[in-house]
């Protein structure tokens, strides 16, 4: 399984500070969707419904709250999410908003998510 989807399960289940880069998020949609295809296929199989049901319970506080920190890695708030009650243009402002690149640098939600952490800043700097 992977890294990105465990790590937003287990670490930022309900989580909406910070920020998300594009990657983090998609890579958490991607596996989302893969694991919702497969509790689809299980549930036909068993000829049951609950399985879905119970993944799409266990999926949605967290894909809710990495949704809010993609939208903060834009500067915008979580209450951009509403932007989706927009019927068509919503949708696709939404999409343009998750595929392009957020802010660079730092803004009021946090760090830049793609600048790593530099432990020691003495050593970069003797270094240039």
């Amino acid at each position: 399984m992977d890294k990105w989807f465990i790590d937003v399960i287990k670490n930022q289940y309900i989580d909406f500070n910070g920020r998300a880069s594009r990657q983090q998020y998609w890579m958490f949609f991607l596996w989302s969707v893969l694991f919702g295809l497969g509790s689809v296929l299980a549930d036909i199989i068993l000829n049951t419904f609950w399985i879905n049901i119970l993944l799409s319970l266990l999926v949605f506080l967290p894909s809710f709250a990495i949704s809010v920190r993609r939208l903060h890695d834009h500067g915008k708030s979580g209450w951009w999410y509403l932007i989706l009650l927009i019927p068509f243009l919503g949708v696709i402002y939404f999409i343009y908003l998750f595929v392009t690149r957020g802010q660079t640098g730092t803004n009021q939600y946090g760090r830049d998510p793609l600048v790593p952490i530099n432990p020691n800043p003495e050593v970069s700097s003797a270094v240039t």
